[in-house]
């Protein structure tokens, strides 16, 4: 059996839709660091998205626990042409697109962007590519969207349900892999 802490990294207090724009993480809730770091087995292995916000975040919580490197596979989903830009704002000039994209996730995909099964086939290749390595945890400091669809993945639900869950920053959602199965020891639990 392997075990998968997802982390979400430190809030960005963004209001636009920030997949691949690199805006660091506010870490200066030291306290909510430090409880996160403690919550997380100190024998795990540490995988993070290669944005500053999830590498900023797996290097406050990391400790003496083994690094690995950044992974590109890891990160949000990429939002092309709306990317650093607010729903209002996309909704404004393209209301069918952007309410497609975000009410039948799937195939629908952000001019320039990727859509939902994009970033769940790229962030499954990543997560099973650092499973392969071997650990028995490991911890991966990621995104909203990447956690959500390993979420999906090990619950068997459909986008449009994995949506309506909630992922907080700083937050840690355990995921067990036994053989081929998957089970979900818990979502969006902070410290």
């Amino acid at each position: 059996m392997s075990r998968v802490w997802l982390v979400r990294h430190g809030p960005t207090h963004a209001k636009t839709m920030i997949g691949w724009t690199d805006r660091p993480a506010d870490l200066s809730d030291a306290a909510a660091l430090d409880r996160l770091g403690a919550a997380l087995p100190e024998a795990a292995e540490v995988v993070s998205s290669d944005l500053s916000r999830a590498v900023a975040t797996a290097d406050r919580i990391g400790g003496t626990r083994a690094r690995r490197s950044h992974r590109e596979e890891l990160r949000e989903i990429h939002f092309g042409a709306w990317e650093d830009r607010s729903f209002a704002e996309i909704d404004a000039e393209t209301p069918g697109e952007i309410r497609a994209f975000w009410e039948t996730p799937g195939a629908v995909r952000a001019p320039g962007g990727e859509s939902w099964d994009d970033l769940t086939a790229r962030v499954t290749a990543g997560i099973d590519t650092e499973l392969e390595r071997g650990a028995e945890d490991l911890i991966v400091v990621c995104h909203f969207g990447a956690i959500l669809t390993q979420v999906q993945r090990a619950l068997d639900l459909t986008a449009q349900a994995a949506f309506r869950m909630k992922i907080d920053p700083l937050s840690v959602t355990l995921l067990e892999r036994h053989g081929s199965g998957w089970s979900v020891g818990f979502v969006n639990r902070l410290p």
